[in-house]
């Protein structure tokens, strides 16, 4: 193909440009061209493609997304939040910590393996572009019903590449979830959050300021994997055969990233950069724009000076290439030389392909023709902003009509119900996933799964430390996406608190349907409403997200699925709450009251049943029993909160953890207080000494408080009925070797 410059452009308007088959619309390729005051070079058309996509745009969220500005409460520990990489908190003693959660959807279906993986690399490369040494990483999950032949594809393979890329990283794995579902066949949600830590006066941001300040390419050379990759895989909906449109999906090296990680760290802490952003969706074009846009608006860039794998590239595909493990830095002129030097010590390719100018153009020339002359905030951040319709979904009302039938347990059938519940793909143990990760590489790996949270220190000398947990239940958010989604914020930081950290802030992951379609934007406005709500409320700032559209089959979508992450903070990790007892003689209290809440609970997934109403959250007394496992910390010798499966899932948990049998005295109707998921409820253990302390507790926060049994034994015992751990344990750890293989991957 001919060359097609920015003169040839302008003197051929009536050339035809394959815009629709780019993902642009009509109305959108003619803004472009009143933008330029021409039609666009095709490197132009490139650029404005995958920066205009739904994946990197936000098109179709930023009129519900800027709630989260409008309604954002103060805090005090918030360094940068929303517009940034990621998000940026302050935990005290001079550290800061960054997180971030983002979605790799789409090519994990297309690609599991390498979808998966890079999906971990870009996650990673955020915190890094934040200043920050990545610490950990949690990957949320979620597939198809177990039992399908696409989920025993996928599934494998995502795990593989979560653990083979993270664990290459000497990244540990500390959290996440897996849930199937049938809704996410054809669509497996693959979440990858990250955090990090550095000092405060380490803090770097996306912009290209200084005139005469170099631009610097570092990492990977860019090759063919990825050409237009997330940017248009992710910003369309999956037909019944799967996507129309199959962009390479990018190819992950970590050994790479690894380098490129303690390269960017030891050019940080010499402080040799003004600006840093990493190359992910939309690559080269996404760089470029963004680091212009965010600093002085003038930058040229010489594309043929560009690093190659394949020197058969044209300029269009080197912009829309998302090859990874490459960063783009802004670099004064008296420090290029020791910055060089530093990537030499690495053996990381380098190049200087431009430079910031004074203007308020993004150029970009090969071998001397101008390709690209465009005002970058145009690309980068003042794309189309859709108000899609929106109408609340027609199969709302009789959903919430179809009631949950409320089993019946007695002593004939208890037991049974408990080791259905806990044998089934959502409940049973993870272990098969989980040993596949490396949860304790670093060595300040505290707590990971099947902990409520994980936790990592930060602070060797002191013992500081963070803990993060990540919810969601989408079956709440069918059938009340608001509620949804305060219910979600609620849990993760209930999770954390029952470790003992106080929680600080928030990232979510956005994971919906087609933006296209009222009903679907209907749950995703009426999510980010709850959200920015419950955010206001319980006073944890939103600092960063995804939104990940499109994951939808025909004209099936997704549950709406948010998920949430909080990060809190704990002063002394030596002192946290286990989940678990660990000696017998605890007597075991129940901290909140217990209703018939059956609607979205793990009980009726079980049995068919996706209807009823869900429960509302009380955000106040949700505060208030925060308060009271902080101030409680001292005395609680196990906290587990009660979320899927309920008192029945909890109390398993605690049993299998160390072998350690219960006894529990349930009044009452035993299916409410065994399998009922009313929000705000946490088990503890304490000592028989504490117990006048906790019933003042209880009563200084207003929070319901039953004492239900005592650890000990070699039986989980229910009234009168007995379940030996042995039983449990079998039920519990066998469901996913007879689904997926003994053979662990990766």
């Amino acid at each position: 193909m001919a060359l097609d410059t920015v003169a040839i452009a302008a003197t051929t308007p009536d050339q035809e440009q394959p815009f629709a088959a780019l993902g642009l619309k009509s109305d959108e390729y003619q803004r472009i061209c009143e933008i330029l005051g021409r039609r666009p070079s095709s490197s132009e058309l490139a650029m404005y493609s995958v920066m205009w996509s739904e994946h990197c745009s936000y098109k179709s969220s930023k009129v519900h997304l800027k709630q989260f500005g409008e309604k954002a409460p103060h805090s005090d520990a918030l360094l940068v939040g929303i517009g940034e990489n990621a998000g940026v908190v302050d935990v005290g003693q001079g550290y800061a910590v960054t997180f971030k959660i983002e979605s790799h959807n789409h090519p994990s279906f297309v690609e599991p393996y390498q979808g998966a993986a890079t999906g971990v690399g870009g996650i990673v490369r955020d915190i890094l572009t934040m200043g920050a040494r990545p610490i950990a990483i949690m990957d949320p999950l979620r597939f198809g019903e177990a039992h399908a032949p696409d989920t025993r594809r996928v599934l494998p393979g995502i795990v593989a590449g979560v653990g083979g890329y993270g664990n290459c990283l000497g990244l540990p794995n500390i959290g996440g979830e897996i849930v199937f579902d049938k809704t996410y066949a054809g669509n497996p949600l693959v979440n990858a959050l990250c955090v990090g830590v550095m000092r405060h006066d380490q803090i770097k941001l996306a912009k290209a300021s200084g005139p005469g300040n170099l631009v610097v390419l570092f990492g990977a050379k860019t090759g063919g994997d990825g050409i237009g990759g997330v940017s248009v895989l992710a910003s369309e909906t999956f037909g019944s055969t799967g996507p129309a449109k199959r962009p390479s999906v990018q190819v992950g090296d970590p050994f790479t990233e690894k380098v490129l990680i303690e390269c960017s760290l030891e050019i940080f802490a010499e402080d040799l950069v003004v600006g840093i952003q990493d190359l992910g969706g939309a690559g080269l074009s996404c760089a470029t724009s963004e680091l212009a846009s965010g600093g002085s608006g003038g930058m040229r860039v010489e594309l043929d000076t560009v690093p190659l794998r394949d020197p058969n590239l044209s300029p269009e595909e080197i912009l829309m290439s998302e090859s990874q493990e490459r960063m783009c830095a802004i670099v004064e002129p008296h420090k290029i030389a020791r910055f060089l030097e530093i990537c030499k010590k690495w053996d990381v390719t380098v190049t200087v392909i431009g430079e910031v100018t004074d203007g308020d153009r993004l150029i970009i020339t090969w071998h001397g023709e101008v390709i690209v002359d465009v005002p970058p905030r145009t690309v980068a951040h003042d794309g189309p902003v859709y108000n899609r319709p929106v109408a609340r979904p027609n199969y709302l009302d009789g959903a919430i009509a179809d009631t949950p039938q409320l089993p019946k347990l007695d002593a004939t059938n208890i037991a049974q119900a408990i080791l259905d519940l806990i044998s089934s793909p959502n409940m049973a143990d993870k272990t098969w996933v989980t040993s596949q990760y490396d949860k304790y590489v670093q060595g300040n790996t505290i707590q990971s799964q099947p902990e409520d949270s994980g936790m990592v220190r930060i602070d060797e000398r002191s013992h500081l430390g963070v803990a993060i947990s990540t919810d969601a239940n989408a079956s709440w958010s069918y059938l009340n996406p608001y509620e949804g989604a305060k219910l979600a914020l609620a849990e993760a930081a209930r999770n954390i608190a029952t470790a003992g950290a106080k929680p600080l802030a928030v990232t979510n992951c956005l994971n919906f349907g087609s933006p296209e379609d009222p009903g679907v934007m209907w749950q995703f406005a009426e999510t980010v409403r709850g959200l920015a709500d419950g955010c206001l409320e319980m006073g944890l700032p939103v600092t960063g997200g995804n939104v990940s559209f499109y994951n939808q089959t025909g004209d099936v979508a997704i549950l709406p699925t948010p998920v949430i992450g909080v990060l809190g903070v704990i002063q002394d990790v030596r002192l946290r709450t286990p989940m678990a007892f660990n000696c017998e003689g605890l007597d075991l209290f129940l901290l909140g009251a217990t209703n018939a809440d059956f609607a979205g609970s793990q009980w009726a997934y079980m049995h068919d049943q996706r209807g009823g109403t869900v429960p509302v959250t009380d955000l106040q007394r949700e505060m208030r029993l925060i308060d009271l496992l902080l101030e409680g910390q001292p005395i609680f010798a196990a906290a587990h909160d009660l979320s899927q499966g309920g008192l029945a899932a909890t109390i398993s948990e605690m049993v299998l953890h160390h072998g350690i049998g219960a006894g529990l005295d349930i009044p009452g109707d035993l299916a409410t207080a065994l399998l009922s998921e009313t929000p705000g409820r946490v088990l503890v253990a304490i000592t028989q000494s504490d117990s006048q302390k906790i019933e003042s507790l209880a009563t200084k926060y207003s929070i319901p408080l039953t004492r239900i049994g005592k650890s000990g034994g070699s039986t989980l015992s229910i009234n009168s009925v007995s379940i030996s751990i042995e039983t449990l344990r079998e039920a519990y750890t066998q469901t996913f070797p007879k689904l997926f293989g003994t053979e662990k991957l990766g």
